[in-house]
């Protein structure tokens, strides 16, 4: 039996075979009796003692324990082996194939056998920082904002591997720790007290008037995600109305409002006042008559009324505009015209007869008619919710822009809530709860009745019509909080009232006016009241972030510590709460218990079993590159997540998270050299105008939006290479000249493109970030697009170009009579470069049908007619991406499931790989080939393989860490 299956069997625990120990004997009898003497007869005149090409002397090696002392070196002879290289084409002599396999395979045989000695071994993950991509996205999960802080920071290296998210390449600076303390200031200045606790807002909120834009944006945002438009009700009452000859006769009001998304409890108002019979004068038998004639679906797929229904709703809006209200210009004429008693009343006014409408004295003496026309101006306001609102003293009709949400005052701070239609009608009582909370957070985060109050004396000492100049209202002045104290506005309400008095006002508007002040005065008290209740849950709060940032329960000692921190700033400075608790949450941030990742084990286990919390930070940062949800914290916080149902069960969960995109971009990225390419300066944008900074982004999002996919749906890993599709933004699918239908896209614009290879295209070899990122500018490159191919997708070493290989031409149309094939086969002839160029080249002049940055061409920039054929290194041919397609499914299938398995578990370890690992790699290609390749299957061996789960012991020998 070939002792390499014997190997196989010992090592992965398939079955029963030799030991380890039995197996040694064998392969130092073949040491003996076959590779000293090819080392002998083929390696050592070239590397041997006195000569050491390479700096590579194979005469040491003539012992096997020697060749196990270096495995490293001996990797490097594999390699070459493989491919070929050595011995040299001009050696003397050369080794029949059957016994350059036979040495080759001893050598796999050896590292399999070493392999085996230490299977499972977690190896050396150092505790290192979070990386760019890592920092920004724990910040976005932990704050609930993308606010990207690394924007400025410098890019990370990568490990051997080739990725960056191993201690081995990341280092701590003190320039770098400077640029983590700033960001750590960054994201404080989002952080925004709340009642309940803390948030942060999307910008800097540091401001009021900051602060005024984050409390009001959300609130508008809910207004504006509500469902208004008549239209809509109409549709869905058409659709109820017809049902069963739309063939849905048990369908519910409630359920086509669920399905169009609309208030459940509107409809159902809408649809009594369309068919109950009642109040059938006016505008109502009006609307019910417009409401009979809408057409009549002859069958179930007749399309619905979207125009009849749009000419019902613009009817419906005009008539109910004929019976507005209309109110004084100015309520108080005596006074400022934008005194603030004046325009609340106003606004009031305006408030409560948003279901009210005008009538003439004709129709109020008609009762039926009185009463339809109320019941018409009752279930159709003139507003649901204004938004919006300018100067009120201005005309009606051109009041409505100006400031969100304002009161309507002239150049001061004030808010009105004006949604009482939408409040009673639509909101269902978890949404009335949420725009309760979202209008006192408002009052709260912007101190506004504070400030409104004090823009109120400002405005009135500027211009209010000299009354309060006289010397007794001196002591109140808006620049001074204090103007707003209980004390102070109980004097200022007696002497204004009194001053205004003199001026004959009304009895109305005096009782507006000492109303202002006892309403407002109760406001800035209740408020007061709310910032004294709040302190501690915000000190709480901390206690919480704490815990989220760090990634585990924070201890008693730490949460003190962090209070303490805080009262020592509050009693020895002079810093208020907010700004105390913000510097606490940039001490939080610069911690290194959120800057790095430290994996710590149960040092009780006989394994050194990672602690429930090290092995979900381990998941998520894999899955995510970001911190564990709620989720994966109570799994690890109960202890279950260490059961490995569990375990798997979040493995599935967190690849169909929309947070999985992450492995798309930092594992795919680095994997596939496209990490950085909406940095890509290298097309000449003079000659390629198409070439847009949108595009640019397009093509790179494309390998993420299909990656993204390919992890979502569990699809099989051999569609990266063969998949006939893809997908399209409108940028992309006008540069690949492809079908695009904005109707078919995601919110974002993007949609998949099936049957792509009609267009040249599908899968991952013909995106135009690869091709684009693999030329040099002016002209295409088969050299890199083929080396892409071979190095990044295939994973083969390839040595670095020696220093006097001459130069090909920047431009195709400097080539001359000759085309880049040509010249490319006379640089192959200098024999220094084609022992590299056999290897690759042949893969990429299959993309020549493809331009400088990846648009479909039949000729090149030159005007001479594109050759897409190749003739590949087993000596078989073929015609462009199809023939390439065809040559890696049916001869570099096995080398490119190797490739992204070693790729894959390089990443989620953090580390560059070592040969115990070996095991695990095949394990994960065994496990893969039985479950139809599907991408899941290599996490999920991962994830429960020793090297994710444990840590490795301290004491433990690090001889094959080579």
């Amino acid at each position: 039996m070939d002792i390499r299956k014997i190997l196989l069997i010992v090592v992965i625990g398939v079955a029963p075979g030799l030991t380890q120990q039995e197996t040694l004997p064998e392969l130092t009898r073949q040491f003996d009796q076959a590779v000293r003497p090819f080392l002998a007869i083929y390696c050592l005149d070239c590397h041997g003692e006195t000569v050491q090409e390479a700096k590579l002397d194979l005469s040491t090696f003539n012992r096997i324990a020697a060749v196990q002392a270096d495995l490293g070196h001996w990797k490097l002879v594999l390699d070459r082996l493989k491919v070929g290289e050595m011995p040299p084409e001009d050696a003397p002599e050369h080794p029949t194939e059957e016994t350059r396999r036979e040495v080759g395979g001893w050598i796999e045989s050896l590292r399999l056998y070493e392999a085996g000695l230490n299977a499972g071994d977690p190896g050396p993950v150092l505790a290192r920082r979070l990386n760019n991509p890592e920092y920004d996205y724990t910040i976005r999960d932990l704050t609930g904002v993308d606010i990207q802080p690394t924007r400025e920071f410098p890019i990370d290296p990568a490990n051997e591997a080739g990725f960056a998210n191993s201690g081995e390449s990341l280092a701590m600076s003190p320039a770098l720790l400077d640029k983590y303390l700033a960001a750590a200031r960054h994201v404080g200045d989002h952080l925004v007290l709340m009642p309940q606790g803390l948030t942060f807002a999307s910008h800097p909120a540091l401001t009021y008037s900051d602060r005024d834009k984050f409390a009001v944006r959300r609130i508008v945002e809910f207004y504006l995600a509500q469902k208004t438009d008549y239209v809509e009700y109409f549709l869905a009452a058409w659709q109820f109305r017809h049902r069963r000859v739309l063939e849905i006769p048990a369908i519910r009001l409630a359920d086509i409002a669920a399905n169009r998304g609309i208030s459940s409890r509107y409809l159902e108002t809408v649809w009594q006042l369309l068919h109950d019979g009642k109040n059938h004068h006016g505008p109502v038998a009006a609307l019910r008559e417009k409401w009979r004639s809408l057409p009549v679906p002859p069958s179930a797929d007749s399309p619905y009324p979207v125009n009849a229904c749009e000419t019902l709703r613009d009817w419906l809006i005009s008539e109910r505009k004929k019976r507005t209200y209309a109110f004084p210009l100015v309520m108080i004429p005596q006074l400022n015209s934008t005194t603030q008693p004046g325009v609340l009343w106003k606004n009031r006014l305006i408030a409560n007869h948003r279901r009210k409408g005008t009538m003439s004295d004709e129709e109020r003496q008609q009762a039926p008619l009185k009463h339809a026309i109320e019941r018409f101006c009752h279930v159709f306001p003139d507003h649901f919710v204004l938004t919006e609102r300018g100067r009120m003293n201005l005309k009606f009709e051109d009041q409505i822009k100006g400031r969100l949400l304002g009161a309507g005052f002239h150049l001061q701070v004030g808010y009105y809530r004006d949604d009482a239609p939408l409040y009673d009608l639509l909101l269902t009582d978890a949404q009335r709860e949420d725009i309760d909370r979202m209008w006192r957070d408002l009052y709260f985060v912007t101190d506004a009745w504070v400030r409104q109050f004090q823009d109120y004396v400002y405005f009135e000492r500027a211009e209010g019509k000299e009354v309060i100049t006289e010397a007794e209202f001196d002591f109140a002045r808006g620049e001074d909080r204090t103007v707003a104290s209980r004390k102070s506005m109980e004097k200022f309400a007696r002497l204004y009232v009194a001053a205004v008095r003199k001026r004959d006002l009304s009895e109305d508007a005096l009782r507006e006016i000492a109303q202002y002040f006892v309403d407002l005065s109760s406001k800035i008290r209740d408020y007061e009241k709310q910032q004294l209740e709040a302190r501690p849950r915000h000190l709480e709060s901390l206690v919480t972030f704490a815990s989220r940032a760090w990634r585990r329960p924070v201890t008693d000692s730490e949460a003190r510590g962090l209070l303490d921190f805080y009262r020592q700033l509050r009693d020895q400075g002079t810093l208020s709460h907010e700004d105390a608790v913000r510097d606490v949450v940039v001490s939080i941030l610069v911690s290194p218990h959120f800057c790095y990742r430290v994996d710590s084990a149960d040092m009780a286990d006989e394994n050194h079993r990672l602690t429930a919390h090290s092995l979900a930070n381990r998941l998520s940062y894999f899955l995510w590159s970001s911190m564990p949800d709620d989720r994966l914290v109570q799994l690890a916080s109960s202890g279950a997540l260490h059961r490995q149902s569990v375990l798997l069960s979040e493995v599935k969960r967190m690849l169909q998270d929309d947070r999985s995109r992450a492995l798309a971009v930092e594992f795919g990225g680095h994997w596939l050299d496209f990490r950085q390419f909406q940095l890509h300066v290298g097309v000449d944008r003079s000659k390629f105008t198409q070439f847009t900074d949108s595009l640019r982004e397009s093509m790179f999002q494309e390998p993420v939006y299909f990656m993204a996919d390919l992890i979502r749906r569990d699809g099989s890993i051999h569609d990266f290479l063969e998949a006939d599709h893809t997908f399209v933004d409108a940028n992309l699918a006008a540069h690949y000249q492809v079908p695009y239908s904005s109707d078919e896209a995601d919110v974002d614009g993007w949609l998949r493109l099936d049957q792509a290879d009609r267009w040249g295209r599908g899968g991952i070899l013909p995106m135009a970030v690869f091709l684009t990122r693999q030329s040099p500018g002016l002209r295409t490159s088969p050299v890199k697009r083929g080396y892409w191919v071979i190095r990044q997708v295939l994973g083969e070493k390839i040595p670095a170009p020696p220093t006097e290989v001459p130069d090909l031409p920047e431009d195709e149309t400097e080539l001359g009579d000759l085309t880049l094939r040509e010249v490319l086969s006379r640089h192959r002839a200098i024999k220094s470069c084609a022992a590299c160029h056999d290897r690759f080249d042949f893969a990429g002049l299959v993309f020549e049908g493809y331009g400088p940055i990846g648009e479909r061409r039949t000729k090149d920039l030159g005007g001479k007619a594109i050759e897409d054929h190749t003739v590949f290194d087993d000596g078989s041919s073929g015609y462009g991406l199809e023939g390439l397609r065809n040559y890696l499914r049916e001869r570099r299938r096995d080398q490119f499931e190797d490739t992204l398995c070693r790729k894959l578990l390089a990443y989620s370890l953090g580390r560059t790989l070592l040969l115990s690992d070996e095991p695990t790699i095949i394990r994960m290609k065994e496990v893969m080939r039985g479950r139809d390749y599907r991408f899941s299957s290599l996490v999920e061996t991962i994830v429960t393989s020793p090297q994710f789960l444990n840590k490795r012991k301290p004491e433990a020998v690090v001889q094959n860490d080579k």
